[in-house]
Protein backbone atom coordinates (compact mmCIF):
# COMPACT_ATOMS: atom_id res chain seq x y z
CA UNK A 1 0.00 0.00 0.00
CA UNK A 2 1.04 3.53 -0.92
CA UNK A 3 1.64 5.11 2.19
CA UNK A 4 2.50 8.49 0.75
CA UNK A 5 -0.75 11.11 0.75
CA UNK A 6 0.19 14.21 -0.62
CA UNK A 7 3.03 14.88 -3.38
CA UNK A 8 3.45 18.16 -4.77
CA UNK A 9 6.06 17.71 -7.82
CA UNK A 10 8.13 19.97 -9.50
CA UNK A 11 6.42 23.29 -7.97
CA UNK A 12 7.71 26.55 -9.32
CA UNK A 13 6.62 29.88 -8.47
CA UNK A 14 7.87 33.37 -9.82
CA UNK A 15 6.85 36.54 -8.86
CA UNK A 16 8.17 40.16 -10.44
CA UNK A 17 11.94 39.51 -10.43
CA UNK A 18 11.58 36.88 -7.85
CA UNK A 19 12.07 33.23 -8.09
CA UNK A 20 10.43 31.93 -5.25
CA UNK A 21 10.25 28.37 -6.00
CA UNK A 22 12.29 26.54 -8.06
CA UNK A 23 10.99 22.73 -9.00
CA UNK A 24 10.38 22.24 -5.34
CA UNK A 25 9.42 18.60 -4.53
CA UNK A 26 7.18 17.80 -1.07
CA UNK A 27 5.32 14.62 -0.18
CA UNK A 28 3.27 14.09 2.74
CA UNK A 29 2.69 10.42 4.52
CA UNK A 30 -0.61 9.36 5.93
CA UNK A 31 -0.37 9.89 9.41
CA UNK A 32 3.32 11.62 9.74
CA UNK A 33 4.23 15.11 10.86
CA UNK A 34 6.50 16.82 8.44
CA UNK A 35 8.54 19.25 9.21
CA UNK A 36 9.35 21.96 6.98
CA UNK A 37 12.14 24.65 7.84
CA UNK A 38 13.94 27.17 6.37
CA UNK A 39 15.63 31.03 6.55
CA UNK A 40 12.60 33.71 6.39
CA UNK A 41 12.31 34.23 2.16
CA UNK A 42 13.16 30.21 1.56
CA UNK A 43 10.05 29.41 0.00
CA UNK A 44 8.17 28.10 3.03
CA UNK A 45 5.32 30.16 2.75
CA UNK A 46 4.86 30.21 -0.54
CA UNK A 47 4.73 26.85 -1.08
CA UNK A 48 2.13 26.11 1.46
CA UNK A 49 0.08 29.43 0.00
CA UNK A 50 0.08 27.00 -2.98
CA UNK A 51 -1.11 24.01 -1.16
CA UNK A 52 -3.70 25.66 0.56
CA UNK A 53 -4.75 27.53 -2.57
CA UNK A 54 -3.76 30.64 -2.38
CA UNK A 55 -1.10 31.22 -5.32
CA UNK A 56 -1.28 29.00 -8.20
CA UNK A 57 1.92 27.63 -9.48
CA UNK A 58 3.47 28.67 -12.47
CA UNK A 59 4.77 24.88 -12.91
CA UNK A 60 4.27 21.67 -11.06
CA UNK A 61 1.84 19.31 -10.08
CA UNK A 62 0.13 18.46 -7.24
CA UNK A 63 -1.18 15.15 -6.19
CA UNK A 64 -3.74 13.71 -3.27
CA UNK A 65 -4.14 10.34 -2.84
CA UNK A 66 -2.63 9.27 -6.08
CA UNK A 67 -4.83 11.67 -7.92
CA UNK A 68 -4.19 15.03 -9.75
CA UNK A 69 -6.02 17.64 -7.44
CA UNK A 70 -6.31 21.23 -8.83
CA UNK A 71 -6.17 23.47 -6.31
CA UNK A 72 -7.60 26.61 -7.56
CA UNK A 73 -9.13 28.57 -4.28
CA UNK A 74 -9.03 28.25 -0.87
CA UNK A 75 -12.56 26.70 -1.18
CA UNK A 76 -10.89 23.70 -3.27
CA UNK A 77 -7.96 23.08 -0.92
CA UNK A 78 -10.79 23.03 1.87
CA UNK A 79 -13.00 20.86 0.04
CA UNK A 80 -9.59 18.12 -0.12
CA UNK A 81 -9.45 18.22 3.30
CA UNK A 82 -6.47 20.45 3.78
CA UNK A 83 -6.52 23.13 6.72
CA UNK A 84 -3.83 25.87 7.15
CA UNK A 85 -3.61 26.87 10.73
CA UNK A 86 -1.55 30.23 10.63
CA UNK A 87 0.55 32.25 13.14
CA UNK A 88 -2.19 35.14 13.88
CA UNK A 89 -5.50 32.49 14.24
CA UNK A 90 -8.50 33.21 12.25
CA UNK A 91 -11.25 32.90 15.30
CA UNK A 92 -14.43 35.65 15.85
CA UNK A 93 -13.23 36.31 19.18
CA UNK A 94 -16.49 37.94 20.40
CA UNK A 95 -18.29 34.72 19.44
CA UNK A 96 -18.49 31.47 21.76
CA UNK A 97 -16.24 28.10 21.25
CA UNK A 98 -18.64 25.84 19.20
CA UNK A 99 -19.85 28.82 16.87
CA UNK A 100 -16.26 29.45 16.29
CA UNK A 101 -15.46 25.63 15.61
CA UNK A 102 -18.58 25.49 12.68
CA UNK A 103 -18.08 29.28 11.68
CA UNK A 104 -19.33 29.59 7.77
CA UNK A 105 -20.77 25.58 7.61
CA UNK A 106 -23.03 25.62 10.69
CA UNK A 107 -24.91 22.18 10.66
CA UNK A 108 -28.68 23.88 9.29
CA UNK A 109 -31.81 21.89 9.37
CA UNK A 110 -35.15 22.06 7.10
CA UNK A 111 -35.27 25.99 5.65
CA UNK A 112 -31.62 26.03 6.40
CA UNK A 113 -31.70 27.17 10.31
CA UNK A 114 -29.10 26.03 12.33
CA UNK A 115 -29.66 23.09 14.16
CA UNK A 116 -28.31 24.37 17.55
CA UNK A 117 -28.63 21.37 19.45
CA UNK A 118 -26.76 19.36 16.54
CA UNK A 119 -24.30 22.23 16.40
CA UNK A 120 -23.55 21.57 20.48
CA UNK A 121 -23.33 17.82 20.31
CA UNK A 122 -20.68 17.83 17.34
CA UNK A 123 -18.94 20.52 18.63
CA UNK A 124 -18.86 18.54 22.24
CA UNK A 125 -17.03 15.59 20.01
CA UNK A 126 -14.42 17.56 18.25
CA UNK A 127 -14.00 19.60 21.63
CA UNK A 128 -13.47 16.49 23.30
CA UNK A 129 -10.57 14.93 20.29
CA UNK A 130 -8.62 18.41 21.10
CA UNK A 131 -8.46 18.20 24.60
CA UNK A 132 -11.04 21.31 24.97
CA UNK A 133 -12.48 21.19 28.73
CA UNK A 134 -13.73 24.50 28.63
CA UNK A 135 -17.77 25.13 28.35
CA UNK A 136 -19.08 25.85 24.39
CA UNK A 137 -20.72 28.46 25.49
CA UNK A 138 -17.64 30.63 26.43
CA UNK A 139 -16.65 33.24 24.47
CA UNK A 140 -13.35 32.97 22.73
CA UNK A 141 -11.75 36.04 23.80
CA UNK A 142 -11.29 34.90 27.38
CA UNK A 143 -9.22 31.93 26.26
CA UNK A 144 -5.73 31.72 26.43
CA UNK A 145 -3.68 31.84 23.03
CA UNK A 146 -2.54 27.89 24.05
CA UNK A 147 -6.74 26.90 23.89
CA UNK A 148 -7.68 29.13 20.86
CA UNK A 149 -5.24 27.18 18.74
CA UNK A 150 -6.56 24.04 19.65
CA UNK A 151 -10.11 25.78 19.21
CA UNK A 152 -8.80 26.27 15.59
CA UNK A 153 -7.38 22.58 15.27
CA UNK A 154 -11.03 21.49 16.43
CA UNK A 155 -12.39 24.58 13.82
CA UNK A 156 -9.99 22.31 10.75
CA UNK A 157 -11.29 18.71 11.88
CA UNK A 158 -14.85 19.68 11.50
CA UNK A 159 -14.16 19.96 8.08
CA UNK A 160 -13.07 16.93 7.68
CA UNK A 161 -9.51 17.94 7.15
CA UNK A 162 -6.72 15.07 6.38
CA UNK A 163 -3.92 17.25 6.33
CA UNK A 164 -3.26 20.01 9.40
CA UNK A 165 -0.70 23.00 8.36
CA UNK A 166 0.26 24.11 11.21
CA UNK A 167 2.12 27.90 11.07
CA UNK A 168 4.35 28.74 14.05
CA UNK A 169 1.65 27.18 16.52
CA UNK A 170 3.33 27.88 19.34
CA UNK A 171 5.33 31.36 18.99
CA UNK A 172 2.69 32.73 21.31
CA UNK A 173 2.62 29.83 23.59
CA UNK A 174 3.98 28.54 27.35
CA UNK A 175 5.90 25.54 27.52
CA UNK A 176 2.59 24.12 28.92
CA UNK A 177 0.41 25.08 26.58
CA UNK A 178 3.01 24.03 23.85
CA UNK A 179 3.12 20.53 25.26
CA UNK A 180 -0.67 20.33 25.29
CA UNK A 181 -0.54 21.13 22.07
CA UNK A 182 2.28 18.55 20.75
CA UNK A 183 -0.20 16.08 22.65
CA UNK A 184 -3.13 16.76 20.68
CA UNK A 185 -0.90 16.54 17.72
CA UNK A 186 0.09 12.95 18.52
CA UNK A 187 -3.22 11.92 19.51
CA UNK A 188 -4.52 13.07 15.10
CA UNK A 189 -1.57 11.40 14.32
CA UNK A 190 -2.99 7.96 15.99
CA UNK A 191 -6.11 8.72 13.90
CA UNK A 192 -4.64 8.90 10.83
CA UNK A 193 -4.39 13.00 10.50
CA UNK A 194 -1.12 14.12 8.84
CA UNK A 195 0.69 17.44 9.11
CA UNK A 196 2.90 19.69 8.07
CA UNK A 197 4.86 21.45 11.03
CA UNK A 198 6.60 25.06 10.16
CA UNK A 199 8.65 26.74 13.06
CA UNK A 200 12.17 28.37 13.64
CA UNK A 201 12.15 26.77 16.81
CA UNK A 202 14.24 23.66 16.33
CA UNK A 203 13.98 21.46 19.30
CA UNK A 204 10.47 21.92 18.95
CA UNK A 205 10.76 20.40 15.31
CA UNK A 206 13.44 17.47 16.45
CA UNK A 207 10.80 16.21 19.51
CA UNK A 208 7.33 16.45 17.33
CA UNK A 209 8.39 15.78 13.77
CA UNK A 210 8.99 11.94 12.05
CA UNK A 211 11.15 13.80 9.38
CA UNK A 212 12.17 17.43 8.13
CA UNK A 213 11.92 18.55 4.97
CA UNK A 214 14.56 22.00 4.21
CA UNK A 215 14.32 24.75 1.76
CA UNK A 216 16.85 27.17 1.29
CA UNK A 217 16.56 30.00 -1.52
CA UNK A 218 13.75 28.45 -2.85
CA UNK A 219 15.24 25.03 -3.41
CA UNK A 220 14.92 21.66 -1.40
CA UNK A 221 18.13 21.17 -0.33
CA UNK A 222 17.91 18.38 2.22
CA UNK A 223 16.16 15.57 3.55
CA UNK A 224 16.18 14.40 7.46
CA UNK A 225 14.89 11.14 9.25
CA UNK A 226 14.13 10.89 12.88
CA UNK A 227 17.30 9.55 13.18
CA UNK A 228 19.45 12.05 11.68
CA UNK A 229 17.33 15.22 13.20
CA UNK A 230 19.95 17.55 15.41
CA UNK A 231 20.46 21.03 14.97
CA UNK A 232 23.37 21.33 13.65
CA UNK A 233 22.17 18.82 10.62
CA UNK A 234 18.93 21.20 10.37
CA UNK A 235 21.18 24.96 10.40
CA UNK A 236 24.02 22.98 8.43
CA UNK A 237 21.08 22.38 5.65
CA UNK A 238 19.15 25.73 5.96
CA UNK A 239 22.19 28.44 6.20
CA UNK A 240 24.45 26.51 3.75
CA UNK A 241 26.98 26.63 6.12
CA UNK A 242 28.53 25.42 9.71
CA UNK A 243 27.31 28.16 12.30
CA UNK A 244 30.58 27.30 14.47
CA UNK A 245 28.99 29.64 17.70
CA UNK A 246 25.43 29.85 17.32
CA UNK A 247 26.17 32.33 20.77
CA UNK A 248 28.82 34.68 21.07
CA UNK A 249 31.35 34.32 23.69
CA UNK A 250 29.64 35.50 26.94
CA UNK A 251 31.04 39.25 27.87
CA UNK A 252 32.38 40.94 30.44
CA UNK A 253 29.37 42.28 31.92
CA UNK A 254 30.09 45.35 33.73
CA UNK A 255 29.58 46.61 37.35
CA UNK A 256 28.35 50.11 37.05
CA UNK A 257 24.72 50.73 37.43
CA UNK A 258 22.83 52.77 34.83
CA UNK A 259 19.48 51.70 35.43
CA UNK A 260 18.14 51.05 39.02
CA UNK A 261 14.98 49.88 39.77
CA UNK A 262 13.35 50.68 43.27
CA UNK A 263 10.08 49.16 44.38
CA UNK A 264 8.79 50.10 41.00
CA UNK A 265 4.94 48.52 40.67
CA UNK A 266 3.30 48.61 36.86
CA UNK A 267 0.34 48.26 36.41
CA UNK A 268 -1.16 44.85 35.96
CA UNK A 269 1.54 43.40 38.33
CA UNK A 270 1.28 42.07 41.61
CA UNK A 271 4.31 42.75 43.52
CA UNK A 272 6.97 45.33 43.05
CA UNK A 273 10.56 45.61 41.21
CA UNK A 274 13.95 45.46 42.84
CA UNK A 275 16.25 45.11 40.65
CA UNK A 276 19.51 46.31 38.40
CA UNK A 277 21.28 46.69 34.83
CA UNK A 278 24.92 47.73 34.88
CA UNK A 279 26.12 49.48 31.64
CA UNK A 280 27.56 47.11 29.56
CA UNK A 281 25.50 43.89 30.99
CA UNK A 282 22.82 41.83 29.44
CA UNK A 283 20.06 41.46 31.69
CA UNK A 284 17.88 38.42 30.41
CA UNK A 285 14.18 38.63 31.80
CA UNK A 286 12.23 35.32 31.89
CA UNK A 287 9.03 33.93 32.94
CA UNK A 288 5.59 32.37 31.75
CA UNK A 289 3.05 33.90 29.62
CA UNK A 290 1.03 35.83 31.56
CA UNK A 291 4.47 36.82 34.16
CA UNK A 292 4.68 40.61 33.62
CA UNK A 293 7.85 40.78 31.44
CA UNK A 294 5.80 42.91 28.90
CA UNK A 295 4.32 44.84 31.55
CA UNK A 296 7.16 45.75 33.20
CA UNK A 297 8.95 46.94 29.79
CA UNK A 298 6.14 49.32 29.03
CA UNK A 299 6.42 50.64 32.43
CA UNK A 300 10.27 51.43 32.17
CA UNK A 301 9.30 53.11 28.70
CA UNK A 302 6.51 54.98 29.63
CA UNK A 303 3.84 53.33 27.97
CA UNK A 304 1.98 52.25 30.90
CA UNK A 305 3.65 54.85 33.90
CA UNK A 306 4.50 52.81 37.01
CA UNK A 307 1.75 53.16 39.73
CA UNK A 308 4.54 53.67 42.50
CA UNK A 309 8.25 53.11 42.96
CA UNK A 310 11.94 55.15 41.64
CA UNK A 311 13.15 54.59 38.40
CA UNK A 312 17.18 56.15 38.28
CA UNK A 313 19.53 56.44 35.24
CA UNK A 314 23.39 56.45 35.98
CA UNK A 315 22.20 58.06 39.62
CA UNK A 316 20.04 60.55 38.53
CA UNK A 317 15.95 60.25 39.49
CA UNK A 318 13.78 59.46 36.50
CA UNK A 319 10.81 60.62 36.36
CA UNK A 320 9.16 57.99 33.67
CA UNK A 321 5.54 59.29 32.65
CA UNK A 322 5.40 58.73 29.04
CA UNK A 323 8.16 57.19 26.04
CA UNK A 324 8.88 61.04 25.68
CA UNK A 325 10.43 61.13 29.11
CA UNK A 326 12.24 57.68 28.72
CA UNK A 327 13.75 58.89 25.75
CA UNK A 328 14.99 61.77 27.42
CA UNK A 329 16.67 59.52 29.79
CA UNK A 330 18.39 57.67 27.14
CA UNK A 331 15.81 55.06 27.00
CA UNK A 332 14.83 52.68 23.84
CA UNK A 333 12.93 50.05 23.34
CA UNK A 334 12.26 47.81 20.75
CA UNK A 335 8.27 45.82 20.68
CA UNK A 336 7.44 42.59 20.79
CA UNK A 337 5.30 43.60 18.11
CA UNK A 338 7.53 43.84 15.25
CA UNK A 339 4.98 44.25 12.48
CA UNK A 340 2.87 46.29 14.05
CA UNK A 341 4.85 48.34 16.90
CA UNK A 342 8.20 47.91 16.12
CA UNK A 343 8.49 49.48 12.30
CA UNK A 344 6.15 50.89 9.69
CA UNK A 345 6.25 48.38 6.62
CA UNK A 346 4.80 50.65 4.19
CA UNK A 347 7.87 53.43 4.62
CA UNK A 348 11.25 53.21 3.56
CA UNK A 349 14.13 52.08 5.14
CA UNK A 350 15.41 55.87 5.79
CA UNK A 351 12.60 56.93 7.33
CA UNK A 352 11.93 54.55 9.99
CA UNK A 353 15.57 55.06 11.15
CA UNK A 354 14.64 58.91 11.47
CA UNK A 355 11.35 58.65 12.51
CA UNK A 356 12.38 58.54 16.64
CA UNK A 357 14.61 61.07 15.68
CA UNK A 358 12.21 63.74 14.20
CA UNK A 359 9.31 63.03 16.38
CA UNK A 360 11.49 63.01 19.97
CA UNK A 361 14.06 66.11 18.89
CA UNK A 362 11.55 69.01 18.42
CA UNK A 363 11.89 69.47 15.00
CA UNK A 364 9.32 71.46 13.18
CA UNK A 365 11.23 70.25 9.82
CA UNK A 366 13.75 66.97 8.43
CA UNK A 367 17.02 67.48 7.17
CA UNK A 368 16.68 64.76 4.18
CA UNK A 369 20.19 64.79 3.77
CA UNK A 370 20.58 63.82 7.90
CA UNK A 371 18.25 61.43 7.36
CA UNK A 372 20.04 59.45 4.54
CA UNK A 373 23.73 59.96 6.38
CA UNK A 374 21.99 58.59 9.31
CA UNK A 375 20.31 55.25 7.11
CA UNK A 376 23.62 55.02 5.74
CA UNK A 377 25.81 54.37 8.65
CA UNK A 378 23.04 52.38 10.05
CA UNK A 379 22.70 50.25 7.60
CA UNK A 380 26.32 49.30 7.52
CA UNK A 381 27.01 49.18 11.14
CA UNK A 382 23.92 46.54 11.49
CA UNK A 383 24.40 45.03 8.25
CA UNK A 384 20.95 45.58 6.74
CA UNK A 385 20.49 43.28 3.57
CA UNK A 386 18.51 45.72 1.18
CA UNK A 387 18.78 47.27 -2.28
CA UNK A 388 19.40 50.96 -0.67
CA UNK A 389 18.12 53.23 2.02
CA UNK A 390 14.79 53.69 0.13
CA UNK A 391 13.56 50.32 0.27
CA UNK A 392 10.38 49.58 1.20
CA UNK A 393 10.50 47.91 4.48
CA UNK A 394 7.92 45.27 4.17
CA UNK A 395 10.28 43.85 1.45
CA UNK A 396 12.63 43.06 3.48
CA UNK A 397 13.21 39.57 5.32
CA UNK A 398 12.33 39.02 8.80
CA UNK A 399 15.87 39.87 10.32
CA UNK A 400 16.45 42.63 8.17
CA UNK A 401 13.25 44.33 9.84
CA UNK A 402 14.64 44.19 13.04
CA UNK A 403 17.94 44.74 12.35
CA UNK A 404 15.49 48.28 10.82
CA UNK A 405 13.35 48.06 14.35
CA UNK A 406 16.85 48.25 16.32
CA UNK A 407 18.78 51.02 14.11
CA UNK A 408 15.63 53.40 14.96
CA UNK A 409 16.63 53.36 18.35
CA UNK A 410 20.50 52.82 18.14
CA UNK A 411 20.42 56.16 15.93
CA UNK A 412 19.75 58.19 19.07
CA UNK A 413 22.38 56.85 20.92
CA UNK A 414 20.44 55.11 24.14
CA UNK A 415 22.33 54.13 27.15
CA UNK A 416 19.32 51.17 27.91
CA UNK A 417 17.93 49.60 25.55
CA UNK A 418 14.83 47.12 26.09
CA UNK A 419 14.51 44.59 23.34
CA UNK A 420 10.99 42.58 23.55
CA UNK A 421 11.57 39.17 21.94
CA UNK A 422 13.81 40.18 19.65
CA UNK A 423 14.05 36.92 17.35
CA UNK A 424 10.41 36.13 17.21
CA UNK A 425 9.74 34.80 14.07
CA UNK A 426 13.38 35.12 12.28
CA UNK A 427 14.76 32.45 10.95
CA UNK A 428 18.15 30.79 12.63
CA UNK A 429 20.67 32.48 10.21
CA UNK A 430 19.34 35.97 11.55
CA UNK A 431 18.87 34.91 15.06
CA UNK A 432 22.46 33.99 15.47
CA UNK A 433 23.70 37.70 13.49
CA UNK A 434 20.89 39.46 15.98
CA UNK A 435 22.73 37.32 19.28
CA UNK A 436 26.04 38.79 17.64
CA UNK A 437 24.68 42.22 17.22
CA UNK A 438 23.45 42.60 20.51
CA UNK A 439 26.60 41.31 22.48
CA UNK A 440 28.30 43.61 20.42
CA UNK A 441 26.68 46.72 21.52
CA UNK A 442 26.37 45.42 25.00
CA UNK A 443 30.50 44.96 24.90
CA UNK A 444 30.32 49.00 23.54
CA UNK A 445 28.61 49.84 26.59
CA UNK A 446 25.35 49.74 26.02
CA UNK A 447 23.15 48.51 28.91
CA UNK A 448 21.24 46.02 27.35
CA UNK A 449 17.58 44.39 28.94
CA UNK A 450 15.92 41.51 26.84
CA UNK A 451 12.59 39.79 27.62
CA UNK A 452 12.42 36.13 25.61
CA UNK A 453 10.20 33.29 26.33
CA UNK A 454 13.18 31.04 24.59
CA UNK A 455 15.12 29.94 27.75
CA UNK A 456 17.93 28.45 25.44
CA UNK A 457 18.45 32.55 24.41
CA UNK A 458 17.96 33.56 27.82
CA UNK A 459 21.15 31.49 28.76
CA UNK A 460 23.11 31.88 25.36
CA UNK A 461 23.02 35.59 25.56
CA UNK A 462 22.39 36.84 29.30
CA UNK A 463 25.00 37.66 31.95
CA UNK A 464 22.10 37.82 34.56
CA UNK A 465 18.85 37.18 34.52
CA UNK A 466 15.70 38.33 36.79
CA UNK A 467 12.66 35.68 36.69
CA UNK A 468 9.12 36.84 37.20
CA UNK A 469 5.84 34.92 37.73
CA UNK A 470 2.69 35.82 37.78
CA UNK A 471 3.29 39.61 38.09
CA UNK A 472 5.99 39.54 41.18
CA UNK A 473 9.73 39.38 40.74
CA UNK A 474 10.70 35.90 41.62
CA UNK A 475 14.38 36.47 41.88
CA UNK A 476 17.83 37.31 39.93
CA UNK A 477 20.47 34.73 38.95
CA UNK A 478 23.84 35.46 37.89
CA UNK A 479 25.96 33.90 35.26
CA UNK A 480 27.46 31.25 37.12
CA UNK A 481 23.50 30.45 38.83
CA UNK A 482 21.70 30.47 35.36
CA UNK A 483 20.35 26.70 34.65
CA UNK A 484 17.07 25.75 33.00
CA UNK A 485 16.02 24.26 36.28
CA UNK A 486 16.78 26.86 38.51
CA UNK A 487 14.84 29.77 35.83
CA UNK A 488 11.52 27.53 35.68
CA UNK A 489 11.42 26.61 39.27
CA UNK A 490 11.74 30.21 39.85
CA UNK A 491 9.25 31.01 36.96
CA UNK A 492 6.48 28.79 37.93
CA UNK A 493 6.43 29.94 41.75
CA UNK A 494 9.66 28.42 43.47
CA UNK A 495 12.37 29.28 45.26
CA UNK A 496 16.12 29.43 45.01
Amino acid sequence: MNDILLTMKGITKRFPGVLALDHVDFELRRGEICGLIGENGAGKSTLIRILAGVYQADEGEIILDNVPAAINSVQDSLSLGISVIHQELNLAENLDIASNIFLGHEPVGAFGVVRNSNLMAKAASLASTVGLSERLTTPVERLSPGRQQLVEIAKALSMSARILVLDEPTSSLSPREAETLFSVMRRLKQQGVSMIYISHRLSEVQEICDRVIVLRDGRRVGELGRDCMNRDAMIRLMVGRDITRFFPEVGRGGAVPRLVVRNLQPPNCLGAFNFSLNQGEILGVAGLVGSGRTELARCLFGIEPALSGEIYVDGEPARILSPLDAVKFGIGMVPEDRKYLGVILEMAISENISLPNFCYSGAVWLDKKHEERLAESQMKALSIRATSIYQTVEFLSGGNQQKVALAKWLALKPRVLILDEPTRGIDVGSKSEIYGLIRKLADAGLAVMMISSELEEILGLSDRVLVLHEGRQAGVLSHSEMTEERIMHLATGGQV
